[in-house]
């Protein structure tokens, strides 16, 4: 006799399915965080290696400016967006598969 299947909540909460998950989001929250390092210290660097560029004069601001003061903010919301949507995407498909009955990735 077969033995009996698990039931939703042993297979959404069983530990391969976290490692799984956690794996997922651990890539995720490197590619994140790699992305916004590129861009905190990108601007120092720009602006060391390419002055005449970030003193171009864009909407009354210098481009260093509108990068630092206005653009920057923004970006992280962006970044945060991305983060957040992704990672209850990788959580949906997950819990999809166990529910299909089908081994973590």
């Amino acid at each position: 006799m077969p033995p009996p299947s698990p039931a939703h909540d042993d297979v959404v909460h069983s530990e391969s399915f976290l490692r799984s998950l956690m794996r997922r989001q651990l890539a995720l929250s490197i590619l994140c965080g790699a992305t916004f390092l590129a861009a905190l210290l990108g601007m120092p660097l720009l602006n060391y290696f390419a002055p005449e560029l970030m003193a171009t004069r864009v909407a009354g601001f210098t481009l260093s400016w509108l990068i630092l003061g206005v653009l920057f903010f923004p970006f992280v919301w962006i970044i945060s967006w991305f983060f957040i949507q992704r990672s209850i995407a990788l959580e949906e498909v997950e819990v999809d598969r166990a529910q299909a009955g089908k081994e973590p990735r």
